[in-house]
């Protein structure tokens, strides 16, 4: 049997989605072809599919915990992870077993491998799709229930998008990967509306006005059936100066859901987060309309135990003050460095911060140091190990130069993370470390603090 460590240096091997983009004309095409010759697993399991720019992963993770919690067996699909590739598969809550991931990925390989041998395909299915067509093995031999599955990168001509969703959920859409998806949020936007289906539901919520107008069109041309969450969000809207915060961030509110008030508790932080909480219970109260039985109160808990680690995650000073206090969130375009803004405003009103950032060269980097930067004392920058995307820490300076914020450079993410709490301790206040960017960045000092990325405690 093939080893897992041999089988993840041969997926990493495939290249990045981005370069075979780059490189040559996706094809869905492709991805049908692998999928068959798998036996078409992607039709032995209901699933909901997930696009957008930001919010996907938390809107993913909180639809799953919500049908965790209404007994079903789930199978979650998101990318990228955090610190072990496993993290991307998971059912019932569990990561993919290593076991699993080598012996699927041989299968999925060799067959790509006589696909290629026969002509049926160019050449090798990169890394995503590998990964994609991976998950979805995986989820119909273990006979999940129903698969929440988060789109890699647009959606039109995503590998996730061989689907046929029972719900398409669009998350809110900005400026990202403009090379690939257009340059305009309109363009991006009729990318993202590629996962709508004919006469399948599509909850979304009122954005850009010219988002608006595209996914309106789309809706239009697809003959798609809209359902807006905003019901879900004007719940809260009114009563906002009643939010209350608990332990550990958690944002706690009645709300009436499906006829039936309920505590809504959620541990992701963030009035960002209220947005991609309304999507997740407007796609489980369609779900009840496809004879999935989920109950108000089954949403409230899942709600209450959703773990999506490295988003607006706070952990506490330890005592004797050797680690400052700390938030770790992925903010890797200029929406989420202005939504990990606004919830450091909220949250750390009149506390002093040093950040560790780094990014992918491919970024607005200069956009979110002129976003974030002038919160901070000092910027610590830094690169993730062995990634041919990342900026190096002196493009970062040259990028950011202008923000007026001290710069420093660390050898790599974990000597970042040492010497912002450094910086902190030698700075008169109550400093908070942010550690920031790029999700390699989160996952690599989340390893160096030791804190499993499965789970969002110490």
């Amino acid at each position: 049997m093939l080893a897992y460590q041999t089988a993840v240096s041969e997926l990493y091997q495939l290249g990045h989605e981005l370069h075979k983009l780059a490189s040559s004309k996706f094809d869905l095409k492709h991805m049908r072809v692998l999928c068959e010759a798998l036996g078409s697993p992607q039709t032995r399991f209901p699933s909901v599919l997930i696009a957008g720019t930001n919010g996907k992963g938390s809107t993913a993770a909180t639809l799953d915990s919500i049908l965790r919690s209404a007994g079903y067996k789930t199978g979650l699909y998101t990318s990228p992870h955090l610190v072990r590739i496993n993290e991307r598969v998971r059912v019932a809550g569990e990561s993919i077993s290593n076991k699993d991931f080598a012996a699927i990925y041989d299968c999925v390989h060799k067959l790509a491998a006589g696909l290629v041998a026969d002509g049926r395909l160019p050449w090798h299915p990169s890394f995503f799709e590998t990964m994609t067509a991976l998950a979805f093995e995986y989820f119909a031999r273990e006979q999940v229930q129903i698969a929440v599955v988060e789109v890699g990168m647009g959606g039109r001509l995503d590998a996730t998008n061989i689907l046929e969703p029972l719900v398409s959920v669009i998350t809110d859409i900005d400026f990202d990967h403009q090379k690939f998806l257009g340059n305009t949020l309109g363009e991006i936007a009729g990318e993202k509306a590629g996962i709508m289906r004919r006469g399948g539901p599509v909850v979304t919520l009122p954005q850009h006005p010219e988002v608006n107008a595209r996914l309106g069109q789309a809706v239009v041309e697809t003959g798609a059936v809209p359902v807006n969450a905003a019901r879900y969000v004007a719940a809260v809207s009114p009563r906002a100066s009643e939010l209350v915060q608990q332990e550990r961030g958690r944002t706690q509110f009645a709300m009436s859901v499906i006829g039936e008030e309920v505590e809504i508790e959620t541990p992701l932080a963030g009035r960002h987060q209220l947005r991609n909480l309304a999507l997740a219970i407007a796609t489980a109260e369609e779900l009840t309309k496809r004879n999935f039985a989920i109950s108000p109160r089954q949403i409230a808990e899942g709600i209450r135990h959703t773990c999506w680690p490295g988003r607006f995650q706070v952990l506490e000073a330890t005592a004797g003050g050797s680690r400052p206090e700390i938030v770790i969130d992925v903010a890797h375009n200029p929406a989420g460095a202005w939504a990990l803004r606004a919830g450091l405003s909220e949250r750390f009103e009149g506390r002093k911060f040093v950040l560790v950032f780094g990014a992918m060269r491919d970024k607005a980097v200069r956009e979110m140091g002129r976003i974030l930067f002038p919160l901070a004392e000092k910027v610590v920058l830094c690169k993730p190990a062995g990634n041919p995307r990342a900026a190096s820490t002196a493009e970062l300076a040259e990028a950011t130069a202008d923000s007026g914020t001290p710069l420093l450079q660390a050898p790599d993410v974990a000597g970042a993370v040492q010497q912002a709490f450094a910086e902190a301790r030698a700075l008169d206040g109550d400093i908070v470390v942010v550690i920031t960017g790029s999700i390699y960045v989160v996952g690599e000092a989340m390893q160096a603090l030791e804190l499993d990325a499965a789970r969002p405690g110490l």
